[in-house]
């Protein structure tokens, strides 16, 4: 007798059967230089930013890249606003890589944090923190 596995989304009710809430996708800390900031000595350089990126999902299976989120397309768009031009805000950073990823239909919420290292004298990194939901 083959024993089956348990169906990952079961069908069954019941207090036994588990309740998908939903899927979190996640790159933290990545690295990409841009140019960025608002003095003077900040233009014509490229200065560190460290992303990240958390996206929440509707609830469903997830089966093929399709159902989900490559982690590749957001380190692309991080990478492509970088190339883009100089911004002069880390928050206008943060908010075009907010509303580029919540662009893709299966994202309803997303969390867009970048900090800047060396940015302020006696910190580890200040930086900001941008929340776009649907």
């Amino acid at each position: 007798m083959t024993m089956s596995p348990a169906p990952l989304f079961p069908t069954e009710t019941g207090p036994a059967a588990a309740r998908h809430e939903g899927l979190t996708v996640f790159v933290r800390g990545l690295t990409l230089q841009a140019g960025i900031g608002v003095y003077d000595h900040e233009h014509g350089r490229l200065q560190t930013l460290v992303i990240d990126v958390e996206l929440t999902l509707a609830p469903g299976p997830v089966e093929r890249l399709a159902d989900t989120v490559n982690y590749e397309t957001v380190a692309t768009a991080a990478q492509a606003i970088a190339n883009e031009s100089h911004v002069a805000l880390v928050e206008t950073f943060a908010q075009r890589l907010a509303l580029a990823c919540i662009e893709d239909p299966l994202v309803r919420r997303c969390v867009v944090r970048i900090e800047k290292p060396g940015a302020l004298q006696n910190a580890a990194a200040p930086g900001c923190e941008v929340v776009l939901s649907r």
